[in-house]
């Protein structure tokens, strides 16, 4: 590694800890004075303010803009050289631009990758003591009730709650229905209520009738009560958005698997979430060449020109991102083009600026 690569390295990545540091510190100053009546009406603890939310919700907020971060810091540093004509020397020695943008390169994957473990298995650990945080207190009560509930829990069998409150554990007019591999129905049960017994891990079934057919042959069967089996927890009932964020990659993994099964109606949101994990932390790379090929040339304006720009092309790359999402969550396009799209459009568009570079 040639001195300039470290000469670089060291740029980057100082640049990028020392703005993380300094937008972290305004943040939590905003965040402080926003929630400090919510700490001081709730009695919180300052340990347990400092450690069990701040140190989590810094780890979140790092890496839930470490793009905005790198290309900030590549712009502003990048500018910098541009403007003491250090880039125009070292290319002049021989270096190719496309040697010179090595140490960036190679910067931007240590970033990327050290995003992506912690979006799939650093920040779900910390989401969870943050979000106990939040609930207890900062959040108001989560609504504890679910209506018309439609759900598949096996191969075959379905089941339908007209409401479900996840406080008491309790539901309304439950009904299941099996179908056989040919798509008969062959088993069906109505009830007007059913609740969680926790101590047999089974539900009980309250004022129901079951319906059996066999070979054109149908039973009937009436009963007050019953205690049944079933492939289905209570805790399935109340699965809201920042759940699946604090669930590490094997974990949604599973759960999305599950989902699927289940025929769940907002699997593309849950699709969403796993994709961008992948998608954000790839993008590190193609904002970075965005930026180097913005800011290696001596423009009149010098930094402020570059940074407006820069800031300009994230907050569009931001807006692009959060619209296609929000088309895939409700079933407009796939989940990963959504999620993907707008890193295909900036990467197309880091080509073009890399071909019209200063050579």
């Amino acid at each position: 590694m040639k001195i300039i690569d470290r000469y670089i390295i060291r740029k980057f990545l100082g640049t990028f800890l020392y703005s993380i540091a300094l937008l972290s510190v305004v943040i939590i100053i905003f965040d402080l004075s926003e929630k400090i009546d919510d700490f001081l009406e709730k009695e919180a603890p300052l340990r347990i303010i400092i450690f069990d939310y701040y140190l989590n919700f810094i780890p979140f907020f790092v890496n839930m803009f470490s793009y905005l971060f790198t290309f900030i810091s590549v712009i502003f540093f990048t500018s910098k050289m541009a403007s003491n004509t250090e880039i125009v020397a070292i290319l002049s020695s021989g270096i190719s631009f496309k040697r010179f943008l090595w140490p960036y390169i190679f910067s931007a994957t240590i970033i990327g990758l050290l995003s992506l473990f912690l979006a799939n298995f650093v920040i779900p650990n910390t989401n969870k003591t943050l979000w106990e945080f939040e609930k207890k207190y900062i959040k108001n009560p989560i609504r504890n009730e679910d209506m018309n509930i439609h759900m598949q829990i096996n191969p075959g069998v379905f089941i339908y709650v007209e409401s479900f409150n996840t406080s008491t554990k309790t539901g309304q007019k439950f009904s299941l229905e099996q179908f056989d591999n040919k798509g008969n129905l062959v088993y069906k049960l109505n009830s007007d209520y059913f609740s969680w017994v926790p101590e047999t891990g089974k539900w009980r079934i309250k004022n129901y009738y079951t319906r059996t057919i066999d070979n054109n042959k149908e039973v009937f069967i009436k009963g007050l009560e019953i205690d049944t089996t079933l492939n289905l927890h209570p805790s399935e009932f109340t699965i809201i958005s920042d759940d699946i964020k604090t669930m590490d990659y094997f974990e949604l993994k599973t759960f999305i698997e599950k989902e699927r099964l289940r025929g769940s109606p907002k699997i593309n949101e849950y699709n969403v979430e796993q994709y961008r994990r992948y998608a954000f932390p790839f993008s590190t790379l193609i904002l970075t060449l965005i930026g180097v090929s913005l800011s290696s040339r001596k423009v009149r304006g010098g930094i402020g020109m570059h940074l407006g720009i820069g800031i300009g092309l994230t907050f569009s790359y931001i807006l692009f991102m959060q619209v296609s999402q929000v088309f895939a969550a409700v079933g407009g396009i796939s989940p990963m083009l959504a999620v993907w799209i707008p890193n295909i459009i900036y990467g197309l568009l880091s080509i073009y600026m890399l071909k019209i570079a200063p050579k």
